[in-house]
């Protein structure tokens, strides 16, 4: 008995898929724009409907945000600025991140959104 509880507890570990997100709700805006692939070297900030930010899962006042990404220094132009802004959040809050990272010297912004769903195609 205890061999099948075992293997059971098994099966559902390894069956069970696991999602990679910071626990934020972020609801992205629709593009039909082209993918980018992800890197190694890309630093994810978020910013939530309510405006909070987060570092890499991490959350952080715009001020430790700047601080943080300035210290990549040279590196950062090798590296891309990835930005996961909720659909809801203020555009100037949404212009005020990007401007961090342009200031930070990152050498690429890239803007997170949803793959855009056609009416038509939906039905």
């Amino acid at each position: 008995m205890i061999d099948v509880v075992f293997l059971l507890l098994i099966f559902f570990m390894i069956s069970t898929t696991f999602i990679e997100g910071p626990g934020l709700t972020i609801d992205l805006p629709e593009s039909s724009a082209q993918q980018l692939k992800q890197g190694e070297k890309d630093i994810h900030v978020y910013l939530t409907a309510e405006g909070q930010i987060y570092l890499q899962k991490e959350p952080v006042s715009y001020g430790e945000l700047q601080q943080r990404i300035g210290q990549y220094g040279e590196a950062a132009k090798q590296m891309t600025f990835l930005l996961m802004a909720d659909e809801g959040a203020l555009h100037g809050r949404v212009i005020k991140l990007m401007d961090a990272a342009k200031t930070a010297g990152f050498g690429k912004l890239a803007i997170a959104t949803d793959k855009e769903v056609n009416e038509s195609n939906a039905n």
